[in-house]
C-alpha cells in the first residue's frame, strides 16, 4: 500500500492523465480480498493489461448515507436483475465494469442485505450520462432499467455487501489522500516559483514576511499529511486485514484539508494569474475543493474519528 502511495502522490503532483487509476485500484483490492479465482483472473487480469474499473454507491438520496440506497438486485432465473439510479459513478464512461453496490434483501438494518455485483458498461438496460462539474466530465448518472447479471458476478457474499465496504476502507481512503497529497504539494510548488519570480514594490513578493510565513505553514502542513499518509500506508502493509476506521479517516480528512488550503493559498497568492486558465492553479483548486466530498466527506470522516474515541 505504501508504494501505490507513492505511486498516487507523484502522478498527481506530476498532473499526469492517469484519472481512472483511483478506482481501479479500490475495485482491485476488493477483488484481491472477496473475488473468485475467475474473477481475479478476469478483473486483475484485465487491469494488468490497462482496463480501468469503477464503482458504483452514491446515489440520488444515498450519498453520506450509504446504507439508505435503494437500487436493487432481484433474483432471477439464477442471476440477478437490477434496477435503479446511481449518481456521481467516477470514471464510469471509460471503465470495463462498474461494481454496483445494491440492495439484495430488504430488512429492518439499512446495513443488512446490501450485495456488491459486477455489470459490463456495455450491459443491456444500462444507460450512462456524465455529469458536468468544475472538475469536468468524469463522473456520471447510471440508470440500471432491468439489467442482468448471471451468479458469478456476485463479489463475495449475497447480502455481505456492507462489511466488505468496510473492509476496503483503509485502502479507499489511503488512494484518495495520496492524491490529493501530491495535488497539494502541486499547489505549493508552483505557488512558491511564483512568488520567487513575481516583482512588485521592486523586489521578488516571496521576500515579504506575510507570504513566507504562509509558506512555511504550508510547508510543514504537507509534510505532516505526508507522514501520516505513509504511516497508515504501513500500518495496512503490517496487517492488509486490520480495520483502522480511525487512522484512515485521520488520513483523509488531514490530508484532503491540507490540499485544499494549499490550492486556495496558491491562488490567492498569485493573484489574477492563478485565476487564469494560463496556469495549472485554477485546476488544482478544481480538483481539491471536491476531495473533502468525495470519499466521506469531512464532516463524516470526523464523526468516525469522535466515535472511536468514545463519543
Amino acid at each position: 500500500m505504501l508504494d501505490a502511495c507513492l505511486f498516487m502522490e507523484e502522478t498527481s503532483r506530476g498532473l499526469a492523465p492517469i484519472g481512472g487509476y483511483a478506482t481501479t485500484l479500490i475495485v482491485a483490492g476488493a477483488t484481491q480480498r472477496f473475488g473468485t479465482e475467475e474473477q481475479k483472473s478476469d478483473v486483475l487480469g484485465g487491469i494488468s493489461k490497462g482496463d480501468v474499473e469503477a464503482i458504483a454507491m452514491t446515489e440520488p438520496e444515498a450519498g453520506s448515507d450509504v446504507g439508505s440506497l435503494t437500487t436493487s438486485a432481484e433474483r432471477v432465473n439464477g442471476g440477478f436483475v437490477l434496477r435503479g439510479q446511481k449518481v456521481f459513478c467516477s470514471n464510469a464512461r471509460i471503465a470495463r465494469h462498474i461494481l454496483v453496490v445494491c440492495r439484495t434483501t430488504k430488512g429492518d438494518d439499512k446495513h443488512q442485505g446490501l450485495s456488491m455485483i459486477w455489470i459490463p458498461t456495455d450491459a443491456e438496460g444500462l444507460q450512462i450520462d456524465p455529469i458536468d462539474t468544475m472538475g469536468g466530465r468524469e463522473t456520471a448518472h447510471l440508470y440500471l432499467d432491468g439489467v442482468d447479471a448471471p451468479e458469478s458476478a456476485l463479489l463475495g457474499e449475497v447480502d455481505q455487501g456492507w462489511t466488505q465496504l468496510m473492509a476496503g476502507l483503509n485502502v479507499e481512503r489511503l488512494i484518495l489522500a495520496a492524491t490529493m497529497l501530491g495535488i497539494g504539494q502541486r499547489a505549493f510548488d508552483d505557488a512558491l516559483a511564483y512568488v520567487k519570480e513575481r516583482r512588485q514594490f521592486g523586489r521578488p513578493i516571496g521576500s515579504f514576511q506575510a507570504l513566507q510565513h504562509r509558506l512555511a505553514d504550508l510547508a510543514t502542513e504537507l509534510q505532516a499529511a505526508r507522514l501520516m499518509t505513509h504511516w497508515v500506508a504501513s500500518k495496512v502493509d503490517e496487517d492488509p486485514d486490520r480495520m483502522l476506521p480511525q487512522e484512515a479517516s485521520m488520513v483523509k480528512l488531514l490530508v484532503t484539508e491540507t490540499a485544499q488550503k494549499a490550492a486556495l493559498e496558491g491562488m490567492q497568492m498569485m493573484g489574477g494569474y492563478g485565476y487564469s486558465s494560463e496556469y495549472d492553479m485554477e485546476r488544482l483548486v478544481r480538483q481539491a475543493l471536491v476531495s473533502t466530498i468525495y470519499g466521506g466527506t469531512s464532516e463524516i470522516q470526523r464523526n468516525i474519528i469522535a466515535k472511536t474515541l468514545g463519543l
